[in-house]
């Protein structure tokens, strides 16, 4: 299974680092709190995000398949209900705030940050269109940084019917 993450805009304030590898792409979701519509795909993100409420990231997911697979499931739902819904433009341009992963290499660095004396703080995909790069970045308060920069294609693929 490939690796899923679930972002929110983010307004971030950090500081760069040199670390630098390269990365996989992640699934963004925009969310916005605020709306109370009543659309399928309010009520599918609403859901969503109950679901990864308290999954610490992912990392309580880890050892809850019937957690993963409702999650994975409210993913799906989402997805279907935004199946007509343009995610390749320059809206994807921001800087989104992790809120769940299956990504194993990132729950690694979050689970095991108190190694290097520390503890993980926001996790973040700078994403920018026009520029096709994509960067990952998890910040070690107060000031340290893990910083994996990669560039992205975007493919635009149209729906039949």
């Amino acid at each position: 299974m490939a690796a899923t993450c679930i972002f929110l805009p983010a307004t971030p304030n950090f500081s760069h680092s040199s670390r630098r590898r390269s990365s996989a792409a992640a699934l963004a979701i925009r969310s916005s709190l605020t709306g109370q519509s009543q659309s399928p795909a309010a009520a599918a993100k609403r859901n969503l995000l109950g679901l990864i409420t308290g999954q610490e990231r992912g990392l309580k997911t880890q050892s809850n398949p019937q957690a993963l697979s409702q999650i994975i499931d409210a993913i799906d739902a989402l997805t279907a209900a935004g199946r007509r819904t343009v995610t390749t433009d320059e809206s994807l341009s921001d800087t989104w705030r992790m809120l769940w992963t299956t990504e194993k290499e990132q729950l690694f660095i979050i689970k095991n940050a108190q190694i290097f004396g520390t503890a993980a703080g926001d996790v973040l995909q700078v994403i920018d269109v026009e520029k096709k790069t994509l960067n990952n970045v998890i910040t070690f308060p107060p000031d340290g940084v893990f910083f994996v920069r990669s560039d992205i294609q975007i493919y635009k693929c149209s729906s039949a019917g």
